[in-house]
């Protein structure tokens, strides 16, 4: 699955303007980089890391997206003003570069290559929320489910190998991101009970490992299969 990251799609001028705009900061483990209903006014261009972004409906928690290394962090509301949509909490020790919401729209003035940028990272998040949408209609959470692992896969993936008992070698995708089933529920549309139940069904079982602090995805062409991609 294909990701937009925002850094990536700068032009070099427009990467050395930003930094020359903002300054580095690190950001702890379950601390907050933004907190929905307020209104602040800082931008976060992620440079490491993993970032949970949630919101509270009554008690209820929704998961809405787990942005990393090359990803923005509330440029919706520099763009128009408004108050926070949702909360942005660090998942991983994250560094960043924060600027205020003034200095990020005057790099846009100056540098037309990064409005397109963010053109791209926010065309990006509408196609992935609409196959989302898509997949509850009617109800596919098997689709969900693959698509979001798939998602953690592209962004956070690091390749590793593994040689079964009859000496094949596996290649597969190491996430090292704490997410839980309930995090995966929370971001499919579902709960932990049913990520459980997909996970241990076939084309899953065997494929996919949620523990605690990892995700092993040792097939990802059963994802993308499970997902509706055909796999390359």
């Amino acid at each position: 699955m294909h990701t937009t990251r925002f850094w990536d799609a700068l032009t070099p001028r427009a990467r050395e303007a930003l930094r020359r705009a903002g300054a580095p900061v690190v950001i702890r483990p379950g601390a907050f980089l933004t907190r929905e209903h307020t209104r602040a006014s800082q931008v976060f261009v992620l440079r490491s890391g993993a970032v949970k972004v949630w919101v509270d409906r009554d008690g209820d928690v929704a998961i809405l997206d787990v942005l990393g290394p090359g990803d923005l962090v509330g440029e919706l509301e520099a763009v128009d003003g408004g108050v926070r949509h949702a909360n942005a909490e660090a998942l991983t020790r994250v560094e960043a570069v924060v600027l205020p919401a003034a200095r990020f729209r005057g790099v846009l003035d100056a540098e037309p290559g990064a409005v397109w940028a963010v053109a791209a990272v926010l065309a990006e998040r509408l196609r992935d929320a609409n196959e989302l949408r898509v997949a509850h209609f009617p109800d596919d959470p098997e689709r969900r489910l693959a698509g979001r692992l798939l998602r953690l896969a592209a962004r956070f993936g690091s390749p590793v190998k593994r040689e079964r008992p009859d000496g094949v070698t596996e290649e597969g995708v190491l996430v090292r991101v704490p997410f839980t089933q309930q995090d995966l529920g929370r971001w499919a549309g579902m709960g932990r009970r049913k990520v459980a139940q997909i996970l241990a069904t076939e084309p899953v079982r065997g494929s996919v490992t949620v523990a605690r602090s990892a995700i092993a995805v040792r097939s990802a062409d059963a994802l993308r299969r499970l997902a509706g991609d055909d796999p390359p």
